[in-house]
């Protein structure tokens, strides 16, 4: 017997006043990943990873995967790890036409529809259906109506379905997918200015977006999949920029949130949720924000670590001669002004400017060179060197202080890979705190 989604569980605690949630991992960055499964074996929790539309696609997006290629790469990890592979929820983010959204309506969709289907017969169970973007043939002098937006939406969703039909007669076991509607958010990866002002949803757009999607999908005869969507997408008032944190403001999200009990079957899931406090997180989750979507903060931790490593490897190894240092935080700079295609369209100002926010932005946006073969082979170097030399206590101390206590009291070894991760699990046990009952 197929059994019930675990989102689905999280929305029916939700309805029955329990504060239960979940927090989403969006990031493909293989220590971010073995960092948040380490920890939830912990507590023998799921957890949920998402791919967005630009990373993973049927051409390979920024990270080369295709989605079953995105599948295999974190069960690898899992398998490494020994994290149970049951216990891992994959989600497509912002699945839609945001990558061809200059093509054609009619164009747009169809390389639309390949990516859901892809995903979907990947074994991908939460599938968010982003279609708020203008197309080419869209008139951009005019908001795009939400009428389109769900037409296209149920389109996608249709697709979704039948790519269901297809994997679950090669195994009859596959959870069917949920689904995630909606996008009242600016594009993945934080705010594009400083300046924006940031307005809640409201209760009246909110209605009409459900509305409109529940009669879209009834036009396409997918009434049955309609009891599979489980979130809305909404802004509740949270984003981030460079240097610029919106906090969570619960009296200006009162009447949103206060409209959710008007759905039964719905929750609310927050994206750009990145450095909130652990107790705005936690209120969010109180007031229906049961998914709350994090990138760049994990991958900001982890960069903090790295850069805290190469400071303790250049007090190590200087002057030694059987050592070659690094370089990692000067090999990463070298390659983002070598390739600056990440970044310059969003960091702006004087070059000082420039040179901080590529090396500190909350944006994070340093986090998609980290792959490339000279920064990972940088990166390598300086594990392996510190391996070499070992770490003393004081170094820790003075660059790492959370994770000298943490290696003081036994719970994480003095080693490069656990101290780098360690700092990625501070950013989570925040999203713990906030999600679990």
């Amino acid at each position: 017997m197929i059994k019930n989604h675990p989102l689905k569980e999280i929305v029916a605690l939700q309805k029955k006043g329990v504060p239960a949630g979940i927090y989403s991992i969006c990031s493909a960055n293989e220590l971010v990943l073995e960092a948040c499964m380490e920890r939830a074996l912990q507590d023998k929790s799921y957890v949920l990873i998402e791919a967005t539309a630009n990373q993973v696609n049927q051409y390979g997006g920024y990270t080369g995967m295709k989605p079953a290629d995105f599948r295999r790469f974190v069960f690898g990890i899992a398998e490494k790890v020994k994290f149970p592979v049951e216990k891992i929820i994959l989600g497509g983010d912002h699945l839609g036409p945001l990558t061809w959204k200059s093509l054609s309506e009619k164009e747009a969709m169809e390389e639309s529809k390949e990516l859901i289907s892809q995903f979907v017969k990947a074994g991908f169970t939460k599938i968010h259906i982003d279609t708020s973007m203008h197309l080419g043939d869209d008139d951009h002098n005019k908001k795009l109506e939400t009428s389109v937006i769900a037409r296209r939406g149920a389109i996608l969703a249709e697709v979704a379905e039948k790519a269901y039909q297809e994997l679950v007669s090669e195994n009859p076991e596959a959870l069917h997918p949920v689904y995630v509607i909606g996008s009242e958010v600016p594009i993945p990866g934080g705010s594009q200015s400083e300046e924006e002002q940031l307005q809640v949803t409201t209760v009246a757009d909110l209605s009409e977006t459900i509305t409109l999607f529940k009669e879209a999908f009834g036009q396409y005869g997918l009434d049955e999949a309609w009891n599979h969507v489980i979130a809305i997408v909404v802004q509740p008032g949270v984003e981030f920029g460079d240097d610029s944190i919106h906090e969570y403001n619960r009296e200006a999200a009162k009447e949103l949130c206060a409209a959710l009990k008007d759905y039964p079957n719905l929750v609310f899931e927050g994206h750009s949720t990145d450095y909130q406090t652990p107790e705005a997180l936690k209120a969010m989750v109180e007031d229906g924000i049961a998914i709350l979507k994090v990138g760049p903060a994990l991958t900001f931790a982890l960069r903090e670590a790295l850069f805290a490593l190469n400071q303790i490897e250049d007090e190590l190894i200087r002057g030694r001669e059987d050592l070659t240092p690094s370089r990692f935080i000067k090999v990463l700079e070298e390659t983002m002004l070598k390739n600056p295609s990440n970044w310059n369209k969003h960091y702006h100002g004087t070059v000082e400017k420039l040179r901080l926010a590529r090396k500190y932005s909350l944006s994070d946006r340093c986090r998609y060179y980290l792959p490339a073969p000279e920064v990972h082979e940088a990166m390598d170097r300086m594990l392996k060197n510190l391996k070499a030399v070992g770490i003393p206590l004081s170094l820790i101390s003075q660059y790492m202080p959370v994770q000298y206590e943490r290696v003081r009291k036994g719970l994480i070894s003095n080693d490069p890979e656990s101290l780098a991760k360690d700092r990625v699990v501070n950013c989570v046990d925040q999203y713990l705190y906030a999600t679990q009952r």
